[in-house]
């Protein structure tokens, strides 16, 4: 499977090793972008980076694991519903000035989020290049809810092809 370096900006600290170590240049820009047409994915300036600032990944990503329409309905319920309860859970929490009660729905609303991202990976929502996630936000962006990304959004399902 081909990989090409990509580096995190944030975590660069300018050491530069990768400079030393890369046999085809692509380490060194002006705009400290790695050069992916110079990259050859050999993955040596990763391993030199002491700060972690770079990574290998896929150039291409494989198909996703099919899952019937059953399951993925059955999934997508779960996830509505642990939305509703992170919903309902914020807004309780919103509203009462006890402080342990506060905590406890804040606990509450953050768990059914987390449970919620969970079950949309499994049904296969979480991965760009699927049909899943590409009709999710086909259906969020025909009544995008206020503060959605939907640019973005948009550009993604232009950029990235279902590769179901």
């Amino acid at each position: 499977m081909k990989k090409t370096a990509v580096r995190n900006l944030r975590l660069c600290t300018k050491d530069c090793l990768c400079l030393y170590v890369c046999p085809t240049g692509a380490t060194d820009t002006e705009n400290s972008i790695i050069d992916t047409d110079k990259c050859t994915g050999c993955g040596d300036c990763a391993a030199a980076c002491p700060s972690g600032a770079i990574s290998m990944v896929v150039t291409h990503y494989p198909p996703q694991q099919q899952k019937n329409d059953d399951v993925k309905g059955i999934l997508t319920s779960l996830a509505e519903n642990r939305c509703r309860s992170e919903r309902i859970a914020r807004q309780l929490a919103r509203k009462t000035d006890r402080p342990g009660e506060k905590k406890l729905l804040t606990a509450i609303a953050l768990s059914s989020r987390l449970v919620a991202e969970d079950i949309m990976r499994e049904a296969g929502f979480m991965l760009p290049q699927s049909r899943c996630t590409h009709e999710l936000l086909e259906k969020i962006l025909s009544d995008p809810p206020q503060g959605f990304p939907a640019e973005a959004a948009r550009k993604l399902l232009e950029m990235i092809e279902i590769n179901d």
